[in-house]
């Protein structure tokens, strides 16, 4: 009944969807739908191999890292982020932890206020996105504005803060972010389809990014590539490239410890934050890198989406069904119109379940 219930929602809304969705429960494939195109330009369309950005879903790559030098002992997420990097002269206050970077408590400013209502792209309208490469070319961007609160006293979504965490990760490994997190995350997780491509560089396989221009009256006029909307390449807040079928390997990586020891998994499968905020469904609240649905202490959905222009992703774990919701696209449309509806009748299932 749930796989029927599941592909009538994606059927009814897939005309305006272009990308992918799978959803698994455990080794049975509920959903596995591809739908539009990778590249306008030449109509090539997509397919369940096809690469796509995962804006801030690469977060939580970032926070596996960080969790495995924890448990490594090279790294404690009470250490202060100024005994690890010079950021003398900076607003960054001096009491800002690790494990408030991962949460989302730490206060300090972001390049881009999304939570304030300001567009990510319209930092690239006066200084070129090509510029921005590494996680030390964001600094220039963030680190001098004073902060929001203090940290740990409350909570806000913040971008930036998983820069610092990619810098600290470089500090304390000695070679560059995207390096360790390929060799350390994706390639024991089998994440063979997972990589940061450079967007001015050749990346097979990968969906090109579109967005929707339209008139006074919201009217659709023309599609425009996202290319000068965020930076060629990713880095630790968000910005690789994978399959939905590679985001589903990873939760099952998590699931199985490959990447983390028992106890680090359940640190990461598990919220992290005093802060709540209500959900139609129970309460939200952040974890290290995933957000969580908790309904009387039980958690329903741990998840991290992504959206940029011409970019939205969703990686969600349903822990009591056992179910992985993996969506990604490339395109304006119907994503979170499908994502939510199919979210609903995942948590409505948990509900029937009991």
């Amino acid at each position: 009944m749930i796989k029927k219930r599941l592909n009538a929602i994606y059927q009814s809304h897939k005309n305006e969807f272009s990308g992918t969705c799978l959803i698994t429960r455990g080794a049975e494939i509920l959903l596995s739908e591809s739908n539009g195109f990778a590249n306008l330009d030449f109509n090539v369309a997509n397919a369940m191999n096809t690469r796509f950005d995962t804006a801030s879903v690469t977060k939580v790559f970032t926070a596996v890292a960080v969790l495995q030098l924890v448990e490594r002992g090279a790294l404690r997420l009470d250490d202060k982020i100024h005994d690890i990097l010079d950021l003398k002269g900076t607003a960054i206050p001096d009491d800002v932890l690790v494990k408030h970077l991962l949460n989302h408590t730490s206060g300090i400013a972001d390049d881009a206020d999304e939570e304030a209502g300001e567009d990510y792209s319209a930092l690239f309208v006066d200084k070129p996105n090509y510029a921005i490469r590494n996680c030390a070319d964001f600094l220039p961007q963030f680190a001098y504005k004073s902060s929001n609160f203090k940290a740990g006293t409350n909570v806000r979504y913040n971008n930036c803060a998983f820069i610092l965490l990619g810098l600290v990760i470089e500090r304390v490994v000695g070679m560059d972010y995207r390096s360790f997190v390929t060799a350390h995350v994706f390639k024991p997780a089998g994440m063979a389809h997972t990589y940061f491509g450079a967007k001015d560089e050749v990346c097979p396989n990968t969906a090109e990014g579109y967005f929707a221009v339209r008139d006074e009256n919201g009217g659709f006029m023309k599609w425009k590539k996202n290319i000068y909307s965020c930076p060629p390449i990713g880095t630790a807040d968000g910005g690789a490239f994978t399959t939905a079928g590679d985001l589903n390997m990873f939760i099952c990586a998590l699931k199985n410890g490959t990447l983390l020891s028992p106890g680090y998994t359940d640190m990461l499968f598990t919220p992290q934050c005093a802060f709540t905020r209500q959900h139609d469904f129970g309460m939200w609240r952040t974890g290290y890198g995933f957000e969580f649905i908790e309904s009387d202490g039980t958690v329903l959905c741990m998840y991290k989406e992504g959206v940029n222009s011409g970019v939205a992703a969703m990686c969600a774990y349903y822990p009591e069904l056992d179910i992985c919701l993996n969506m990604l696209s490339n395109r304006d449309g119907s994503f979170w119109t499908i994502c939510g509806e199919l979210q609903a009748v995942l948590l409505e299932e948990r509900l029937k379940s009991k």
